[in-house]
């Protein structure tokens, strides 16, 4: 249900104690093995190796690679470097840096970097792509951009936070016989769908899951209307929404199984409700800021809080439990910062949002971070069509619908990603895909 992903401080913890050159051994052995067995093809190999233990490892692959008559170049890279001759290789081993790299590298090696990425060959990155901080997903300066990365013991955190992730091509994790250490990370696996409860004969449409969608003003119907249909889909018994009367004649067009309720009566919609979607098309106006405060700090039900009802939010008082779904943008505003910092800092974003609002935040992008106050920090991979729009609105719907449902609310917005990651790969659409798309295959995921 969920697999561990390692800092560099976690991996010296789990290497301690062993003997470092045994270690190196069966790494650059296993190394060896993968290169041979995924290019067997691959006759001239260049293995770029740093002065650490990465650059052990790659070594010790070469070594292997000689041993099965392959052509190999081993060039060792200095601080002093300015420039090194790759040869002629038809694949490129990056054995530059380690799961200890961290900041920019330094020009020599930052120059290596760019010859790598030159090459127009394969490479595999050993570890993490040489670059990448394997603790954080960060990326300074330059990065290897590699098509397979051979990672030892465990995945590490890195390797799933943008934008480190997308320099790591294809993954494969090598046993090297060490012991499990606990993680302040975790990827959740599509097992965490067993956690939802699905409807039981027991069940009636309210107790199945009950939620109040709020939100869907004139111009932006349709992401009220995602978000219900969502919560339907991800196995809600009853979903209202509550719009601005102007709203409603369009809302009942497009929402058959929907109650409707124009804003004025929300208060009344409250009372049927075991969690609320706030946000989705509510706009900006003082109004609408007026009562997303209002609805956070006078109802006690569960509340997923997106788009819109995100704009200019404060802090607020509430022990309900609370999950905010905001990207980086939106994340931004927040923490009254740049959205491009956001984008290449996500995991201390996603902290410094906990430590502010005091509950679970999901931190939308590549390597999808859902946060929470004293708790383990679960990355779930995304799916790159899942860059459309309306896409976030139907996270906000599954999230409420699991949140009716009575989960806890990290697991909840946990299972919620993974949902709807899930259900994106799962469409038939592999180009084109739209929100709608990623609805219809809910059940499918589900059930």
């Amino acid at each position: 249900m969920f697999e561990p992903l390692y800092t560099a401080d976690e991996m010296r913890a789990a290497e301690a104690g062993h003997d470092v050159k045994k270690l190196m051994q069966r790494a650059g052995r296993a190394l060896g093995e993968f290169i041979l067995e995924e290019y067997e093809e691959r006759k001239s190999i260049t293995v770029v190796c740093g002065p650490g233990n990465n650059g052990g490892d790659g070594q010790v692959a070469a070594r292997r690679l000689r041993q099965a008559q392959r052509e190999v170049l081993v060039v060792e890279s200095k601080p002093e470097d300015e420039e090194k001759h790759l040869g002629e290789p038809d694949l490129i081993v990056d054995a530059l840096f380690g799961t200890g790299f961290s900041g920019e590298p330094r020009p020599g090696a930052a120059r290596l970097i760019e010859q790598i990425n030159a090459a127009d060959v394969d490479v595999v990155a050993v570890d993490v792509p040489s670059g990448v901080d394997a603790s954080t997903g960060e990326v300074a300066g330059a990065v290897v951009d590699a098509n397979w990365t051979v990672t030892f013991h465990r995945e590490k955190v890195g390797l799933y936070v943008a934008p480190g992730t997308l320099s790591r091509g294809e993954l494969d994790v090598v046993d090297i016989g060490l012991e499990e250490q606990e993680t302040t990370y975790a990827r959740p696996t599509p097992e965490i769908l067993d956690l939802v409860p699905l409807r039981s004969p027991r069940d009636n449409k309210y107790t199945a899951g009950s939620v109040l969608v709020v939100g869907g003003s004139p111009g932006f119907t349709g992401a009220a209307c995602l978000a219900a249909r969502a919560a339907f889909r991800a196995d809600a018994g009853y979903v209202a929404v509550a719009a601005p009367r102007a709203s409603l004649p369009v809302l009942e067009q497009q929402l058959i199984e929907a109650v409707k309720r124009p804003l004025e009566e929300v208060w009344d919609a409250v009372g049927r409700a075991r969690a609320l979607a706030v946000g989705p098309g509510l706009g900006r106006s003082d109004g609408a800021k007026e009562l997303v405060r209002r609805l956070l700090e006078e109802t006690d039900l569960p509340a997923v809080v997106d788009a819109d009802a995100l704009f200019e939010l404060r802090p607020f008082t509430r022990d309900a439990p609370t999950v905010l779904t905001p990207h980086s943008a939106e994340l931004a505003r927040l923490l009254d910062v740049d959205a491009s910092w956001i984008d290449a800092h996500r995991l201390e974003a996603a902290h410094r949002a906990v430590e502010r609002f005091r509950c679970v935040v999901l931190l939308k992008g590549e390597g999808t971070i859902v946060a929470a106050p004293d708790e383990q920090t679960l990355i779930c991979p995304g799916f790159p069509s899942l860059a459309t729009a309306g896409t976030g609105d139907v996270l906000t719907g599954i999230v409420g619908s699991f949140l009716a449902k009575g989960m806890d609310a990290r697991l909840a917005t946990a299972a919620a990603a993974t949902a709807h990651a899930e259900a994106a790969a799962e469409a038939p659409q592999r180009a084109g895909l739209v929100a709608s798309d990623v609805i219809e295959m809910l059940p499918y995921v589900l059930g």
